[in-house]
């Protein structure tokens, strides 16, 4: 009898004892030493996604995690996605993270007044992102930061960035200030985008397009110097100075051989210059040029203009860029 009880004894003790390892194995720290990258595809199962992970060295049997999943787990379906599983997580920390669809995030940053042709060079470059993508209509992508998924089209993310554009640019036409220069959603793109490419100082956009309102009220030309290289480079630095002949070039967007508005856009605005060109600053300039700080110094008269493009010259020459 006391064989039997001692007996007894140890299978009640060896029970304890697995079923402890039961818990541990699925609670306890993992196997991989580095974080895992796992892509669990569309429509996988559980037993897939183990299968996976095991593979993967984030799990030790993808068996003993199908069987935990069912017995320790609360309920809620696995998503489909990239997951990037840490160092040494837990089989439940795993499952966990499959449940929440928390995925990795991947991003392609399109900075404010950046031109098509480099937009479609920042979606090529762009890793893990699948096909190709067009250049984009100038001016139909809004500048922003776009996440995507692992295997995503690029035709599909340029869509969204379009998507985008469409939508902020309903919203801020419609909170346009009357007797604006502009008379088209269209029109507004393009003024902006001038905007963008002639100020780096975001305090200077609204100033900015109040010179160019005027400007075009007036019907005289706007002269901006990034109207004349976007024909030449399609929006990609120059890399020197314009030439004579490129300022007398009649090309559509020349805004130095022609009054109004140039063709079409020369980059993809920001929201921030559309809204300046629907919200211009009520200002009596007609002028400005660069003041050596980044920024630039406005005037309402040729006489006074002519003053600030000396001091600005002076300033070139001093830093012997002329």
């Amino acid at each position: 009898m006391r064989w039997l009880a001692g007996f007894g004894l140890l299978l009640v003790l060896a029970a304890i004892a697995a079923g402890g390892a039961f818990l541990w194995s699925w609670t306890g720290a993992g196997p991989a030493d580095k974080p895992v990258v796992v892509v669990v595809p569309q429509g996988a199962s559980l037993t897939r996604a183990a299968d996976l992970l095991e593979q993967e060295g984030a799990l030790r049997s993808a068996d003993l995690f199908r069987l935990q999943s069912r017995l320790l787990a609360a309920g809620g379906s696995i998503k489909a996605g990239e997951y990037e599983v840490p160092a040494r997580a837990s089989a439940a920390d795993i499952l966990a993270l499959l449940q929440s669809g928390k995925t990795v995030q991947r991003f392609v940053v399109i900075p404010e007044g950046l031109p098509s042709v480099l937009v479609q060079e920042r979606l090529a470059k762009a890793p893990y992102l699948t096909g190709p993508a067009a250049v984009p209509e100038e001016g139909s992508v809004l500048p922003d930061s776009y996440s995507y998924l692992r295997g995503e089209t690029r035709a599909a993310v340029l869509a969204r960035m379009q998507t985008a554009m469409t939508k902020e640019l309903d919203r801020l036409w419609a909170a346009r200030k009357p007797d604006i220069a502009v008379s088209s959603k269209q029109e507004a793109v393009t003024l902006a985008a001038v905007v963008e490419k002639e100020t780096a100082k975001p305090s200077e956009r609204r100033m900015i397009a109040g010179v160019y309102t005027n400007r075009l009220k007036q019907g005289m030309k706007l002269d901006a110097d990034p109207t004349v290289i976007y024909p030449i480079t399609k929006g990609r630095p120059l890399g020197r100075r314009i030439l004579r002949s490129e300022l007398q070039a009649d090309n559509g967007y020349n805004t130095y051989a022609r009054a109004g508005l140039p063709a079409g856009p020369i980059a993809n605005p920001g929201r921030e210059s559309i809204a300046a060109v629907l919200n211009p600053e009520i200002t009596s300039a007609l002028f400005f040029v660069a003041d050596g700080t980044g920024g630039h110094v406005f005037a309402d008269t040729l006489a006074e203009h002519n003053a600030n493009v000396a001091k600005w010259y002076a300033i070139r020459r001093a830093r012997g860029e002329m």
